[in-house]
């Protein structure tokens, strides 16, 4: 390249790293250059070299990550501004060493700092005794119990409160969760939150049911809800997600049962189109991008020196037309 420029190998690197000392009129040959030869910058080497590589390492560890693009949109638009890019990588499950060698594999392309999507408490055991040598924090996981991580997470206790707070503040009592797969950290949390409303009311009382977070498992669990013999029927519904919430409506439709007529139902993530079921669901909405968003903010502040740390963002209710009070005979 130095060669077709008429020029020093040292003009040439100046004018890569954009140095100012290099007069206009040789800058244009050099560009041109640069351009003729479809040169392209070797960024892996540079960063090895550097021990910059102006990247962050983002790792998938979980199989049921529904609210995934939000996330990434939010992580990669906060990236973006500060200046770095996003390497993806996943891990769905295995001993310790694979997500160590998963985590390696990023530091080895030398990520500046690593942020985990974790789905469930597997993904956070394995994270306990790990050390990558850059800073790094865990999305959606719950506390981890390792002081050197931060985590980010949705606040999906106080969200499930909510939902119990506003069908007991209706007047309902018998209330039934329909939970995702517990498995996952969403669904344990929710069902704690759950209990806890319950908790706060008196009279109240209800029952769990697992499901799997899909529109089928919310079908299916209604219709057990309406014709299983020898029990009586719940006036709420609290449902482990929208989908799930959706599949109860569409039971509910086959059956005769009206929301919120015969009963109540509340969802959970305020997913695209909740408002535009009929009835419009009522739900906890989660911002998914900035929690996206706040875990590389807290990445860049640990890269700065500052501690480990942990946040949890608070969710809002969002009322609808599928609460109402319960029937006065109920």
């Amino acid at each position: 390249m130095a060669r077709e420029a008429g020029v020093s190998h040292v003009t040439v690197s100046r004018v890569l790293n954009n140095h100012p000392s290099v007069r206009p009129e040789t800058r244009a040959r050099v560009e041109a250059a640069i351009e003729k030869l479809g040169y392209r910058r070797n960024s892996v080497a540079r960063a090895l070299k550097s021990r910059r590589s102006s990247t962050i390492g983002v790792v998938l560890a979980g199989t049921e990550l529904y609210e995934l693009p939000r996330i990434l949109r939010g992580v990669q638009t906060a990236a973006q501004r500060a200046g770095y890019w996003v390497n993806l990588a996943s891990w769905q499950g295995g001993t310790t060493v694979d997500l160590t060698e998963t985590l390696q594999r990023l530091t080895d392309q030398a990520v500046e700092a690593v942020a985990v999507i974790a789905d469930r408490p597997m993904a956070v055991d394995a994270l306990t005794g790990v050390v990558t040598g850059v800073p790094m924090t865990v999305i959606m996981s719950g506390n981890v119990p390792n002081p050197d991580l931060g985590f980010v997470e949705l606040d999906q206790e106080l969200g499930a409160r909510l939902a119990v707070r506003h069908l007991t503040g209706l007047g309902h009592r018998h209330i039934v969760h329909l939970t995702g797969s517990l498995r996952t950290f969403d669904a344990r949390a929710r069902v704690e939150g759950w209990r806890a409303g319950m908790r706060e009311t008196p009279g109240a009382r209800g029952e769990l049911l697992e499901g799997d977070f899909t529109g089928n498992s919310g079908y299916r669990l209604a219709h057990y809800l309406v014709t299983r013999e020898g029990h009586e029927r719940p006036t709420a519904i609290f449902a482990g997600n929208d989908q799930m919430a959706m599949g109860v409506l569409a039971a509910f439709a086959e059956l005769g049962v009206k929301v919120p007529g015969d009963v109540s139902l509340v969802g959970f993530d305020d997913i695209a189109g909740a408002a535009y079921l009929v009835p419009a669901l009522t739900t906890v909405r989660q911002d998914f991008v900035t929690l996206g968003a706040r875990s590389i903010e807290q990445l860049l502040r640990m890269m700065q020196g500052e501690p480990a740390s942990s946040e949890r963002i608070a969710p809002e209710l969002i009322v609808r037309r599928s609460t109402a009070p319960p029937r006065p005979s109920a």
